[in-house]
């Protein structure tokens, strides 16, 4: 599998290249940074004291010549141009980006008509069976619970909240019959009034060096439920990552996320 990085001098994508590199089927195509970057030039895996041959470059065209994947967990306004040059090239994509607007979404799903496209804003394996038991969950308590969503990032995440809270809020949204967008409430200041029982409220966190962690919570009079995913490490999102792309293998166009991938649809 010849895989390109986004974001190759980020914290998630030297993780990704560390997992890549350590796994026996894949190879390390290509390694993408922005433009102008203070690392063009430097070998991908020197950070790991390792040579590989492959350079740091912001050179796009180029290595989407080298490789059939891009994994890309960077920025909407950076990967938006990736998606473009893929479907110049026919490679294939594996999404992780948060913050997308709903006409970027609807660009996504439009490139996987033309080539293979697993999109999440979670890949770990763990999240993402965590949404079906709060898909469980949302049904038996549709009604007398009130549903908030607590998520906490490290200091430099730039979107808030977390593109795995949405994902949480969606799910459980879906399964009782609600759409977000008209049931959700962001944060709460002043004399906000008594909770309307049909919200799904959000809270986020941003501090340290937390990789991620989300509750959700159901709270009924008399008990509560608590539903709580933590990563420690990034590298639960990085295999996930390999496990889409070794998904994509069967399936030349598309647009599927990890649900999906996993099985669990």
């Amino acid at each position: 599998m010849k895989i390109a990085i986004a974001g190759a001098s980020g914290r998630m994508g030297r993780m990704l290249i560390e997992t890549v590199l350590n796994d026996a089927d894949a190879t390390l195509a290509g390694a993408l940074v922005r433009a102008g970057h203070p690392q063009l030039g430097q070998d991908a895996g020197a950070f790991l004291g390792k040579s590989t041959g492959v350079l740091l470059t912001d050179d796009i065209d180029r290595v989407f010549a080298e490789a059939d994947y891009l994994i890309d967990f960077t920025r909407p306004a950076g990967t938006m141009t990736h998606v473009d040059a893929a479907l110049r090239h026919n490679v294939k994509l594996v999404i992780g980006t948060t913050g997308f607007d709903n006409a970027q979404k609807a660009q996504l799903r439009a490139a996987g008509e033309k080539t293979g496209v697993v999109f999440a804003a979670n890949m770990s394996v763990g999240v993402n069976v965590t949404l079906k038991l709060l898909e469980f969950a949302a049904r038996h308590f549709a009604t007398g619970y009130d549903i908030e969503i607590i998520e906490a990032h490290h200091r430099h995440k730039v979107d808030a909240p977390s593109g795995t809270a949405l994902m949480m809020g969606e799910v459980i949204a879906d399964a009782l019959g609600r759409d977000l967008d008209a049931c959700a409430v962001y944060g709460r200041e002043g004399v906000t009034g008594e909770r309307d029982p049909s919200t799904i409220g959000f809270s986020a966190i941003r501090g340290g060096d937390i990789v991620g962690d989300h509750t959700v919570l159901f709270a009924g009079i008399g008990e509560r439920i608590e539903i709580t995913h933590k990563s420690a490490s990034r590298l639960s999102y990085a295999q996930g990552a390999l496990r889409a792309v070794r998904f994509l293998d069967a399936h030349p166009s598309g647009f599927f996320d990890m649900q999906d991938v996993l099985g669990l649809r």
